[in-house]
């Protein structure tokens, strides 16, 4: 009787080792020598869902000025795939990406679904007006935690702030990156208990 426990017990251990493995997650993958943009091109030939934050900047062109859709962070590029697809990719291709760590644990970063969607719908804007910080840049404990209810990032939940001498909501991927949205009004934010 106790062998068969054992055997169900390290059968169940293990369906849940094999479920958290082939679960789809968002993982934060550095791309050396600003190759982002290739890197995005041959994941999505492969459908793989994947996420490079843009925004709209000044380049000098024949002489002239011209706005030019590029990353807003370079060598970041977030990647939606299980553990194991993410070490096959890794091993397959030429291009020279690695993932970040997450200082605590010593593993690569994982981050939540929740704030990925927070982060792409306030990122996937374009809009000028974001601002991206550096985490370092930033101390999130000082702020409220807030949802905004209204308007272009309804939705969003992350933290108030005064930045730039604007009221503006950021969210942040903790260890990777974080962004500052537009002016927000401020009846337009709910404090988060």
């Amino acid at each position: 009787m106790g062998a068969l426990l054992y055997c169900s017990r390290l059968s169940l251990t293990l369906s849940r080792i094999m479920e958290q493995t082939s679960e789809k997650k968002w993982f934060a993958i550095r791309v050396t020598y600003n190759r982002e943009l290739k890197v995005k091109v041959e994941l999505e030939a492969k459908g793989i869902e994947c996420f490079v934050p843009m925004s709209y900047k000044e380049v000098l062109l024949g002489g002239r000025k011209v706005r030019k859709l590029m990353p807003s962070i370079h060598n970041l590029i977030f990647v939606n795939m299980t553990e194991e697809e993410m070490k096959r990719y890794k091993q397959a291709t030429t291009l020279p990406i690695r993932y970040i760590m997450d200082a605590a644990t010593k593993h690569p970063l994982i981050v939540p679904d929740v704030q990925m969607r927070n982060f792409i719908a306030v990122s996937s804007t374009n809009d000028e007006q974001l601002v991206y910080l550096n985490p370092d840049e930033l101390n999130l404990k000082k702020g409220d935690c807030v949802r905004v209810v209204g308007g272009l990032f309804e939705g969003c939940e992350g933290v108030f702030m005064r930045l730039k001498g604007d009221r503006r909501v950021v969210i942040s991927i903790p260890g990777v990156v974080a962004v500052a949205t537009a002016f927000i009004h401020p009846s337009l934010i709910q404090k988060l208990e």
